[in-house]
C-alpha cells in the first residue's frame, strides 16, 4: 500500500483529541476544525469540502450601499423591525422577477441571514395550533436546521426524497400528513447537498398537499437559481425559478444573501411571507399572544424577541443589490457560475478514480453542476469513506449528517482553487491504488 499524503496516526490522533466515536456524525465545524489542525501539524494541504461558505468576492453594488450607509450615521439608529422600506419593495419586486408570483412588501421581512428566518419560522409554525407539533424535513438538507428544532426542543420527523421522486412524493407525503400532527414542510431547492431540484410537478403536489391539510410549506431558496441548466438570470422573463408559491397560499419564501450574492459575512436574508398567510389568525397564536396574525406574530413577537431587528447597514446592501438584479443592471448569477464550473471538473477526477455520484439522477436527467454533489466509493460507508479521505488531505461530510438513507459524502465546491484540480488528480489516484475495487 502506498503511503497516504498525510501520516494516519496524526489524523487518528485529532479524532481521537476531539472525542468523535464515530466520524461519520461529525458536524461540518468539527470536520473543518481536524482538517485545520491535521493541516497546519502536518504542513500538507486540505483540499477543504466541508464547509458551504462562499468563496467568491461580495456583489459590489451591496459594499457600495451599505459603505454609504455607514457614513450617513445609519449604525447609530436601530432598524425598523418590520425592514427598511426600501428593501422590502426590492424584495417584492425581485419575487416577481425570478419567480413570478405577486407578493406584498409588508410581507418581505429582512432577518439575519435564513438561518434566522429559518429559526422564527419554525418558531411561529410550530405555535400555529397545539395539535401540530411536529416539522417535515424533506431530506437531504442544511444539518443545522435540525439542530434548531433540537435547541428550542421541538419536533422534527424526515424521510430522504432519493426514492420518492415524481409521483411517488405524494404518497409518501400524504402518510405523514394524514396523521394531522406535522405543522410545516421544510426543503430546499436546489438542494443541499444533493444538487437535485424539485420540478414543478413535483412542487404541484407539495402545494396541493399543504392546502389540503392547512400546512406550511418553507422553501429554503438558499441558491437561489443555481440550476445552471437553465438560464434563470433574466428579470420578469421565463423561465423563473421554480416555487411552491404557484400552488399554495400556505408558504415563506427564505431568500439569503450569502450565496447568489456572496454576502454571507454581513448575515442578510428575506423571509417572504404569502398576502393570505401574513394575514391569517390562528387559535394558537391567539392564545399565547392574544392576538396577532401569523406575519405579526413572526415579526413583533418572534423576530423581536430573537434579535430585535436586523443589522441596519446590510439592509441597505440587500436592497441595493435587488435593485440591480430586478432592473436587469446586475446578473448576480454570472458572478457565481464559477461554483458549477468547479463541480464539473472535481466530479470528473473523482469519477476517474473509481468513486460514483450518489444523488446522480434528477427525474431522469443528470443533476446540475453547482455548489454542491455528493459522491461515494464502492464497499466502504460514508463515515469510513470520510475518515479515509482525511488521510489524503481531503475533507467533506458525511451523507448521514444530512438526513440521507445513502452512504457516501457532501462534497462543497466554494473553497476549491484553481491548483488543487492538480493535487486531487494525484491523491485520488494514490487512493484508488490503495483500495482497489474488486
Amino acid at each position: 500500500m502506498k503511503n497516504t499524503p498525510i501520516e494516519r496516526r496524526l489524523i487518528d490522533e485529532t479524532i481521537e483529541n476531539f472525542q468523535i466515536a464515530d466520524f461519520g456524525k461529525a458536524t461540518i465545524r468539527e470536520v473543518k476544525a481536524i482538517a485545520a489542525k491535521a493541516e497546519a501539524e502536518s504542513g500538507v494541504e486540505f483540499i477543504k469540502m466541508e464547509m458551504g461558505v462562499p468563496g467568491l468576492p461580495a456583489s459590489a453594488a451591496g459594499v457600495k450601499a451599505e459603505i454609504e450607509a455607514l457614513q450617513d450615521g445609519i449604525a447609530s439608529l436601530y432598524p425598523d423591525i418590520n425592514g427598511l422600506p426600501a428593501l422590502k419593495e426590492e424584495a417584492s419586486r425581485f419575487i416577481k422577477a425570478f419567480i413570478n408570483v405577486d407578493l406584498e412588501p409588508e410581507g418581505c421581512v429582512p432577518v439575519t441571514g435564513s438561518m434566522q428566518g429559518t429559526f422564527a419560522s419554525f418558531l411561529t409554525c410550530s405555535q400555529c395550533d397545539e395539535n401540530k407539533d411536529t416539522i417535515l424535513f424533506i431530506d437531504p438538507g442544511f444539518p443545522v436546521q435540525k439542530q434548531q428544532l433540537v435547541v428550542m426542543g421541538a419536533k422534527f420527523e424526515t424521510f430522504d426524497v432519493y426514492d420518492y421522486r415524481g409521483d411517488k412524493l405524494k404518497e409518501k407525503l400524504e402518510s405523514y400528513l394524514k396523521k394531522g400532527h406535522i405543522s410545516a414542510i421544510v426543503y430546499s431547492n436546489p438542494n443541499n447537498p444533493s444538487w437535485i431540484c424539485l420540478n414543478e410537478e413535483e412542487l404541484r403536489i407539495i402545494g396541493e398537499l399543504a392546502t389540503q391539510y392547512d400546512i406550511i410549506v418553507l422553501e429554503d431558496l438558499a441558491y437561489f437559481a443555481m440550476d445552471f441548466r437553465k438560464d434563470l438570470s433574466k428579470p420578469f422573463q421565463p423561465p423563473y425559478q421554480p416555487s411552491v408559491a404557484h400552488y399554495t397560499d400556505n408558504y415563506v419564501l427564505l431568500v439569503s444573501g450569502s450565496k447568489a450574492f456572496s454576502y454571507a459575512g454581513q448575515r442578510i436574508g428575506v423571509s417572504c411571507i404569502s398576502n393570505k398567510l401574513y394575514h391569517r389568525s390562528y387559535p394558537g397564536l391567539s392564545k399565547r399572544y392574544g392576538g396577532g396574525t401569523f406575519g405579526t406574530v413572526f415579526i413583533h413577537r418572534v423576530l423581536y424577541a430573537l434579535s430585535s431587528g436586523t443589522s441596519h447597514s446590510a439592509q441597505y446592501a440587500l436592497a441595493a443589490m435587488l435593485k440591480a438584479a430586478n432592473d436587469g443592471q446586475y446578473n448576480f448569477l454570472d458572478e457565481v457560475k464559477v461554483y458549477g464550473e468547479r463541480a464539473r471538473k472535481l466530479k470528473e477526477i473523482f469519477l476517474r478514480h473509481g468513486f460514483h455520484l450518489v444523488y446522480d439522477n434528477d427525474l431522469g436527467n443528470p443533476v446540475a453542476d453547482g455548489f454542491y454533489f455528493t459522491i461515494g466509493y464502492p464497499g466502504m460507508t460514508g463515515g469510513e469513506l470520510a475518515k479515509e479521505l482525511m488521510y489524503y488531505g481531503v475533507s467533506a461530510i458525511s451523507l448521514i449528517t444530512t438526513g440521507s438513507n445513502q452512504e457516501g459524502l457532501r462534497a462543497c465546491t466554494s473553497f476549491i482553487q484553481e491548483h488543487q484540480y492538480a493535487q486531487l488528480e494525484e491523491r485520488m489516484a494514490i487512493f484508488a491504488e490503495n483500495h482497489p475495487v474488486i
